[in-house]
């Protein structure tokens, strides 16, 4: 029987390329491991805490769900669904917090980090603090049981989470008989930081980044705006520079190994920036396309989901099932 493996995807932003690298191209690879059954969901309670715009969270939904479309994910093959849709959720998201103690919430990353913020701007610790962040690791803890999940793709980052979901897995599983499976991390060693514009790291928080579907001459124009040194086009060059870590990620083995032997002996900035654009849009291009094609038919995108939401929910029912009789909540509960 195939491990199961499940992705949330929070509607929180325009997609960039350092996502696409670091998390969207990896997740639909994973797809196609033929002992792995894979879940995709579409985090739009979770992205309650950043997003307060009804028009905003319906647009950026939309974004999320054509972007992973066009990038390749496959709703025959796996179940691609929005967490909203899928009441068994918050049910179990009660039930698990009922299970969980306080001190395990209070060690969340994202919690303390408020709670430091608003400690040094003199005020009260918890005044950026809403509950919705506070039980965010609960949610997700229900998110992942629900499905009986066995793998969580994760950055370093947000290990913490499957951590939490395991030990609020394993308190449950202690009280009331073995229930849940308790999953663990699947954190991908060799996804590599991706520079943006400025050298540094690609984040929205730096406004540095490439947005994955912008037009032709739009992504020319900002490969063209990438930041670099004085050099002469003779003088040799580091290969530990924006454009050579973007360019390996997108270009063929021998075309990077070719590139690097023409960073060694020298290479005009313009030039390499160049044949970025090329091996970029050559990649994207395609996907762009299907992008566009989503974007203007979103009605064929809804169907896809509302299909994804009826196979998710036929497996939440089971689960919630059987934690219900776990506990004691169904009237045919084993005693």
């Amino acid at each position: 029987m195939n491990k199961i493996a499940i992705t949330g995807i929070k509607p929180t932003g325009i997609p960039h390329l350092g996502n696409y690298l670091g998390a969207i191209k990896p997740a639909i690879e994973l797809s196609h491991n033929p002992e792995i059954d894979c879940l995709y969901f579409i985090a739009d309670y979770h992205a309650l805490n950043y997003i307060k715009s009804k028009e905003e969270l319906i647009e950026l939904t939309k974004e999320v769900a054509c972007t992973w479309l066009a990038c390749g994910l496959d709703p025959k093959k796996v179940v691609f669904y929005k967490q909203s849709q899928v009441p068994e959720v918050t049910e179990l998201n009660w039930l698990l917090a009922n299970v969980t103690s306080k001190g395990l919430m209070n060690r969340a990353h994202a919690y303390k980090a408020l709670v430091e913020k608003s400690t040094a701007e003199g005020g009260d610790p918890d005044a950026l603090v809403n509950m919705g962040l506070y039980n965010y690791p609960i949610l997700m803890a229900a998110d992942i049981l629900l499905f009986n999940s066995k793998y969580v793709p994760v950055g370093a980052d947000q290990k913490q989470h499957v951590e939490m979901a395991r030990d609020i897995a394993k308190a449950f599983n202690k009280r009331y008989g073995y229930t849940f499976v308790v999953p663990e991390e699947l954190i991908n060693k060799k996804v590599a930081t991706i520079y943006g514009l400025d050298g540094r790291k690609m984040s929205k928080s730096y406004n540095n980044t490439i947005p994955l579907f912008c037009d032709e001459a739009k992504l020319k124009k900002l490969i063209s705006g990438i930041k670099t040194d004085s050099s002469l086009p003779t003088d040799p060059k580091s290969t530990d520079c924006a454009i050579f870590n973007l360019y390996k990620q997108f270009a063929t083995a021998t075309e990077v190994q070719n590139m690097a032997d023409r960073f060694a002996v020298g290479v005009s900035w313009a030039d390499a920036k160049a044949e970025l654009f090329s091996v970029i849009n050559r990649e994207i291009a395609p996907m762009r396309e299907k992008y566009n094609y989503y974007k203007n038919n979103y009605d064929i995108v809804e169907k896809l989901l509302a299909d994804g939401n009826n196979r998710a929910q036929k497996i939440a029912r089971e689960t919630l099932k059987r934690a219900r009789q776990s506990i004691g909540l169904d009237s045919n509960a084993i005693i």
